[in-house]
């Protein structure tokens, strides 16, 4: 017999399955993980919030193995990535956007102290093999890619370490070699075959290479200074930036100079205007066309520097001349006695950046040194008949030199890069290539567009502090001491919990209690889409109320079919 329903105040059992409501409804809601904007953001190709959550639910070696699938090197660029991560971070439009770059570090550090080992891989004895130019980070981070695909990797490294500019150029204060040499030393033990002393163009070619291995990507990075002139003139005793600081690193020590002019914005001009400071240089001028990173300055305008080094290169005694460049060198014989300045501006007109010189602004500094860091080249060495005449390898979006060829490339040598992080997202991306071109790669399933705050419903997440790390005061910043200090377990856990989870769910519980129909299921183990929630379409009347309630936006409501 059917169930019976009445008009009454009152049900028999059954009634309340018996009709599926769902009939009524013109939109249904669905799941959609969308992209956190820390993701979208992150050079090294990171997904923060993924690896945040799990820190957040107390289980930081969950976390750093989480991590470390994308990026094998958190400790080093938790050191010395500008993290435009948390320029994206929705909570920056809330309160103070999250520390990602002190819990990535944290979460390195964590892995160092308490020796979490990098999963071991071993590919089969028949897997193919690719030869890496470079063991910096680009090399590395290909080679750990490669070997997650089945791949064996073999590193061929100039130096008799591994791990580039970090290593040969990034200053122990911003990056200890303790942590460098640790980070590399695990990584390299996971399977990778790293072979030292081994330079392009003298111990082997690159038609050796492309006839040997299933492919090869160059990870060269980029070993010469720009040439240097102001109309003509060259000092006698010039040093380049770059050599002065591999030589500082090398050797500890610098020319005793008094006064100095470091002409460029980078990073390499920031670091080495700090070097010498330590090193009793009395005054350091940094000129620059760009601007002292500032809220009120156009991205375009900015000092490419990061700006928590420009801060404390401020901090420290240097001299930082914005809007300016070098007019003239002015020379007693072949030796600086100062240079001649005039403000100039950094203009955009479309994609098209150009300098303007401002004339009668000319003013005279006194300097008995000029070191450009204007920013270095490939050493074509081994490279001629690819560079042509270019300063780089032009590549494809995945890192490829020419279509159809099975040479890849990434970091420095290719244009428009300069970051350990971006170094470290080029191997990865020519990794996943070459895996798809050889045969065992997949491809990455799409993902919904980027989670803005609008889509968030603040109401549930309560204001709360951003966690620094401690900073050396200036009178303590002497020789190799960190200058940066991280979060220890208790800061990292409350930073960690400021998390907005933004377009992932966050097992909050409020679709399923709030549901006027009980529409919403909750299940034991996680459901197809990862999380711990169903719906119930045949009795969803589309109302809408858990989409609106959901805080990290992961629930959206679509027209019904």
């Amino acid at each position: 017999m059917g169930v019976i329903v009445t008009p009454g105040g009152y049900a028999l059992p059954g009634t309340a399955t018996a009709f599926k409501t769902g009939s009524w409804r013109i939109e249904r809601p669905v799941h959609v993980h969308g992209i956190a904007p820390c993701h979208h953001a992150c050079l090294a190709g990171e997904d923060p919030q993924a690896w945040i959550a799990r820190l957040a639910e107390g289980d930081p070696e969950a976390a750093w193995r989480l991590l470390v699938v994308s990026n094998p090197l958190p400790a080093t660029t938790g050191r010395v990535c500008p993290h435009p991560c948390e320029s994206a971070c929705n909570r920056g439009g809330y309160d103070q956007a999250l520390n990602i770059h002190a819990l990535e570090r944290f979460l390195g550090d964590a892995a160092l102290a308490h020796d979490w080992a990098y999963p071991a891989l071993s590919p089969p004895r028949d897997a193919p093999r690719v030869a890496i130019v470079g063991a910096g980070p680009a090399g590395l981070s290909c080679a750990w890619q490669l070997l997650q695909h089945g791949i064996q990797p073999v590193v061929l490294e100039a130096l008799n370490q591994a791990g580039g500019i970090p290593r040969t150029a990034i200053p122990p204060y911003r990056l200890p070699r303790a942590v460098l040499d640790g980070e590399i030393t695990r990584l390299l033990a996971t399977g990778i075959e790293c072979r030292f002393h081994q330079r392009l163009g003298r111990d082997f070619s690159l038609e050796e290479l492309e006839a040997e291995y299933a492919a090869v990507f160059l990870a060269v990075g980029t070993q010469k200074s720009r040439p240097f002139s102001v109309e003509g003139a060259v000092p006698r005793d010039l040093h380049y930036g770059l050599d002065l600081l591999r030589h500082w690193l090398a050797e500890g020590t610098v020319p005793a100079w008094d006064e100095v002019a470091i002409i460029g914005g980078g990073n390499t001009a920031v670091d080495v205007a700090r070097i010498l400071r330590r090193a009793g240089v009395r005054a350091v001028h940094v000129i620059t066309h760009e601007r002292i990173p500032a809220p009120d300055v156009p991205e375009h305008e900015r000092m490419r520097a990061a700006p928590d080094e420009i801060a404390q290169a401020l901090e420290e005694g240097v001299i930082i001349h914005e809007n300016r460049m070098v007019r003239r060198l002015i020379l007693r014989g072949e030796r600086v006695v100062g240079v001649e300045l005039v403000h100039a501006k950094k203009l955009r007109e479309g994609e098209r950046i150009s300098v303007q010189a401002f004339e009668g602004t000319e003013s005279v500094l006194k300097v008995e040194q000029v070191i450009p860091a204007i920013g270095q080249v490939v050493d074509e060495e081994g490279l001629t008949k690819l560079l042509g005449q270019r300063e780089f390898l032009r590549v494809d979006e995945v890192g490829r030199i020419a279509t159809g060829s099975r040479l890849f490339a990434g970091g420095d040598c290719r244009p428009g890069l300069g970051t350990v992080a971006g170094a470290v997202a080029d191997g990865s991306r020519a990794a996943h290539a070459i895996a798809q071109l050889l045969g065992g790669g997949s491809r990455d399933e799409p993902r919904a567009g980027l989670v803005t705050l609008a889509r968030l419903n603040l109401h549930y997440f309560d204001h709360a502090p951003r966690q620094e790390g401690a900073i050396l005061p200036v009178n303590e910043r002497l020789g190799d001491r960190e200058v940066q200090r991280g979060l220890d377990a208790n800061a990292a856990a409350a930073e960690a919990a400021r998390c907005f989870s933004c377009g992932d769910c966050m097992a909050c519980d409020n679709c399923f209690t709030l549901c006027p129909d009980n529409a919403v299921l909750k299940t034991a183990i996680p459901a197809a889409d990862g999380s711990h929630y169903v719906f119930d379409y045949d009795y969803c009347k589309g109302c809408g109320l858990c989409a609106h309630e959901c805080p990290v936006g992961y629930i959206m409501m679509v027209a019904e079919d």
